[in-house]
């Protein structure tokens, strides 16, 4: 079997969004002839862990650790937080805090850790690298990213060893990022940023990235047209093997919309919550009939205006679940919730969770751009109904339908393209192409 180098900071025992992607692309690889190698942090700062998704790590695969250190003591301190607790993902923050202390801390972030807190492990990781690639080949290197100092270590090896094929991955945007302008950059700062990523762009093989709108912007970034050729969408999916289907799933007993996943600020659904306040208005028994199940980490913003509405009684909060039971709650929900972030990157925004819940073959309610990513293959695989940020009425219309059971048809062929089974041979097809 040909050998692939693959790097990633997400691995078992971290759990989240972040590690699906490579661990399922792992699991696959085999059966298509090539051999993953995994290299990965041994003790990195992971927001979540999830044991349950240990099984999906090949038979004897070989997994590289290697020790990083990462600034998050010293940031905790500084921002008054335990030493134990876990850092959040996308600026979300569960409680009030000091936001003079915070602004800081993320201008420091921003402009002394580039491309982020991961920078001090690239030298060592190179280093190590060096040594394990001269004893044991790769025909290939894959970096993905974020955190995008896993590209900055495939490229210091790719010019090492420049014979060694290497495809930079980007499950989220580098500069494009919805948070970006967050960081609060000098100028100095972010032209480093995009110093780094156009070299990437450059200097990589292939390019592939989740999804069509995301790769458009990577080739704008790189700005070469005779280079388009090398990027490629690879989106993310679902596991069938991941599904219940040993015992018939009972549905909740209240008609339940489920959403999966971080709640940041940016993806506060205030057009939902004036909604369903209105909709219980209006139809009185559906204030018998409905409960709203948030799983996952919630903004401070979210809850705040869910209290502003009056929605508290209909909401069922639940911290953080494996990802084997998760799926039960994909599964026993009626309608699985969709939320876009409200960004300048919304059309491209593709969240791994989306896939999962297609596998459910439950309707989908999102709220998002009806032009981008997501409802192009929402529309495509008919598995739920989309509207705008703004459009109120849909989205109240398409909530009475999915309460009323005018549940979508499901387009079974176009779902299967989804299956990591399949992307995995789409992603092995490149990689024989590469290698030929």
């Amino acid at each position: 079997m040909k050998r692939v180098l693959i790097l990633t900071y997400y691995w078992p025992p971290s759990g989240g969004a972040g590690v699906q992607r490579w661990l399922k692309f792992a699991k696959y690889l085999r059966s298509c002839g090539w051999e993953p190698v995994i290299y990965t942090a041994e003790n990195g700062e992971m927001p979540v862990e999830d044991a349950s998704l240990a099984k999906d790590i090949p038979h004897n695969m070989e997994v590289l650790k290697t020790p990083i250190w990462e600034p998050y003591d010293v940031y905790k301190k500084f921002i008054g937080q335990k030493k134990n607790e876990k850092i959040n993902a996308g600026f979300l923050s569960e409680s009030k805090k000091n936001s003079f202390l915070s602004g800081i801390a993320v201008w420091i972030r921003g402009n002394f850790f580039i491309p982020d807190a991961r920078k001090f492990w690239i030298k060592p990781s190179i280093r190590f690298l060096k040594t394990y690639l001269s004893q044991q080949p790769v025909q290939a290197i894959i970096s993905s990213g974020p955190p995008h100092s896993m590209h900055l270590i495939a490229r210091g090896i790719k010019k090492v060893f420049p014979h060694v094929l290497w495809i930079s991955d980007f499950r989220d945007p580098w500069t494009n990022i919805d948070f970006y302008e967050e960081l609060k950059l000098t100028f100095l700062a972010d032209a480093k940023h995009r110093r780094f990523e156009k070299a990437v762009l450059r200097e990589s093989d292939a390019v592939v990235s989740v999804g069509a709108t995301m790769s458009e912007e990577l080739k704008f970034i790189l700005g070469d047209e005779r280079a388009h050729k090398k990027f490629h969408v690879i989106t993310n999916g679902f596991d069938e093997s991941d599904l219940n289907t040993q015992t018939p799933v009972e549905k909740d007993a209240y008609f339940t919309i489920a959403h999966i996943g971080t709640l940041v600020k940016s993806r506060n659904p205030e057009l939902l919550w004036q909604a369903i306040k209105e909709l219980i208005a209006e139809h009185p028994n559906m204030a018998q009939k409905l409960r709203i199940k948030l799983v996952g980490k919630v903004d401070v913003t979210v809850n705040e205006r869910i209290l502003h509405y009056g929605l508290e009684p209909y909401v069922i909060r639940i911290d953080y679940l494996p990802h084997n039971e998760v799926l039960q709650v994909v599964q026993k929900s009626h309608v699985n919730l969709l939320l876009i972030n409200q960004t300048k990157n919304a059309k491209g925004i593709l969240t791994g969770k989306f896939f999962e819940y297609l596998l459910a073959s439950v309707p989908i309610l999102a709220i998002g751009p009806p032009d981008g990513d997501l409802a192009a293959i929402l529309n495509a695989t008919q598995s739920g109904y989309i509207s705008h940020f703004d459009d109120k009425a849909t989205l109240k219309t398409n909530i009475l339908r999915l309460l009323e059971g005018q549940v979508p048809t499901f387009n079974a062929s176009e779902i299967h393209q989804y299956s990591r089974s399949e992307l995995t041979k789409k992603l092995a097809a490149l990689l024989d192409k590469m290698t030929a």
